[in-house]
């Protein structure tokens, strides 16, 4: 049987050590490979397939390159793993920005091991939808009226959690002056003038959760 493979990225040994100890215990098939920073990361990334990790533990401060701003770098090296956001930081705050950054999870470091292996095991499993994903779903479900495209309706998402232009475009890969066209569309689709009011017109109409 093939083990399952998860990559721990973080930059503390002895939280890397304590982690991968729990993870052995409560999941004997899994094996964890580890990472002090996402350079680290990418100077040891496994260059066949069948090597690829299931899933990634990502900490959001690391040395060099945060997690946050790491989770499009390992999308372009694996776009199919999924990432798990860790950190001691649980506030709502830094789990949205974490799930529009691309994450598909979020873990708390005060989290208890069942529900670390609860979500790990959910996450494996395919279980658990991408977060902006499912903001398109639900943009287009509202979006009969103003016939959104996809990009917008991940534009829309993004603005109305407060990114700016710049962080949008690195969230979805595109450049800042494509993003500022996309947010100039929307403010006319939706009859405003302003970010702010674009983000309350889209709640009243259900565009965004």
């Amino acid at each position: 049987m093939t083990a399952t493979r998860i990559l721990l990225i973080d930059d503390h040994a002895m939280f890397r050590s304590g982690l991968r100890m729990v993870l052995n215990a409560s999941m004997p098939d899994a094996e964890v490979l580890e990472a002090g920073s996402l350079n680290e990361a990418m100077r040891g990334a496994p260059k066949k397939p069948e090597t690829l990790p299931d899933v990634i533990l990502l900490d959001i401060k690391l040395p060099g390159l945060n997690g946050m701003d790491g989770i499009s770098l390992l999308k372009r090296k694996w776009p199919m793993v999924p990432v798990l956001m860790l950190s001691s930081e649980d506030d709502p705050k830094t789990v949205r920005l974490a799930l529009a950054h691309g994450a598909t999870g979020f873990i708390s470091k005060a989290d208890t091991v069942d529900k670390i292996v609860a979500l790990l095991t959910r996450t494996l499993r395919g279980e658990l939808a991408a977060p902006m994903a499912q903001a398109v779903d639900d943009c287009n479900v509202a979006n009969a009226h103003l016939h959104l495209s996809m990009r917008q309706c991940e534009v829309l998402d993004l603005l109305c959690q407060g990114l700016s232009n710049k962080a949008i475009g690195r969230q979805l890969m595109i450049s800042e002056h494509t993003v500022r066209g996309h947010v100039q569309a929307l403010l006319a689709l939706l009859q405003v003038s302003s970010r702010s009011e674009a983000a309350f017109a889209a709640r009243r109409r259900g565009l965004v959760g």
